[in-house]
């Protein structure tokens, strides 16, 4: 059994102050993708790496902003930083292990919410992940995309569907582009393909806004997505709330195979 989390963090050093790390030592993963790190590469400190795992990380270049990282019980075969998008790798958006038997990636979509050029970003991002996939679909062994994909899927991936039909991370052309991705490649949503109609206990984020985490008006963005070959192995899934970390929780899935 190897076992996945994907957490964004919303700054690592903050985590890390509010006892992720220290819950983290005490999950039993195997892999943990973070995304949101917030930190230049000189920020991290060991403090930031629990006792048995390794750590890698991709920063932005701009400081306080995106970055992503992976750590691990095992040695992976190999490390890919980035890519290979000058634009996207400049915002430290995705770091990509191989290991014996498994691909794993830790991925933070752009958010486009910010403004109508932030979302050209994203569309430009999505675009290139094309190509990632179509890279991801020629490797010799089976592949998990971990991370804050910042869009939901479905009206039950989101308390307020309705009031959010123009807003980015429910836009049309986004659901459509992750209709392709499950339906076209067909990949899994690896909670989905245990949970398929779960609504509220679904939410992976929510806004600092009012009371959204109170009143659990959230959003489904954190993902684990994997390659079409997995899907008999996903065993357990889950959205870990007994402690807050993030405006995100973290998603844990189990696997019946080893890495």
């Amino acid at each position: 059994m190897t076992r996945i989390i994907s957490a964004n963090l919303n700054g690592i050093r903050s985590a890390h102050t509010k006892g992720f790390f220290d819950w983290m030592a005490q999950s039993q993963a195997d892999v943990v993708c973070v995304q949101e790190i917030k930190a230049q590469i000189p920020d991290i400190v060991p403090a930031h790496t629990p006792e048995g795992y390794k750590s890698w990380f991709a920063a932005a270049e701009k400081r306080g902003y995106s970055g992503v990282g992976i750590y691990s019980r095992k040695e992976p075969l190999s490390i890919r930083f980035g890519l290979d998008n000058a634009e996207f790798d400049a915002e430290g958006r995705m770091i990509t292990a191989e290991f014996d038997n498994l691909i794993v990636a830790s991925i933070y979509f752009p958010s486009g919410s910010s403004s109508e050029e932030r979302q050209e970003a994203k569309f430009r991002f999505l675009d290139h992940f094309n190509q990632e996939l179509d890279q991801f679909e020629k490797a010799d062994k089976p592949v998990v995309l971990c991370g804050d994909w910042n869009i939901a899927h479905r009206e039950i991936d989101l308390k307020n569907w309705k009031g959010n039909l123009k807003n980015s991370g429910f836009l049309p052309e986004e659901r459509a582009w992750m209709d392709e991705v499950l339906k076209k490649r067909n990949w899994n949503d690896a909670y989905r393909c245990l949970y398929p109609e779960e609504t509220e206990g679904c939410y992976t984020w929510w806004s600092n806004r009012g009371q959204a985490y109170a009143k659990n008006v959230g959003w489904r963005i954190d993902y684990q997505i994997t390659s079409p070959e997995l899907a008999p192995a996903i065993q357990h899934a889950s959205v870990f709330k007994g402690a807050r970390f993030s405006d995100h929780a973290p998603l844990i899935v189990d696997y019946d195979t080893t890495l």
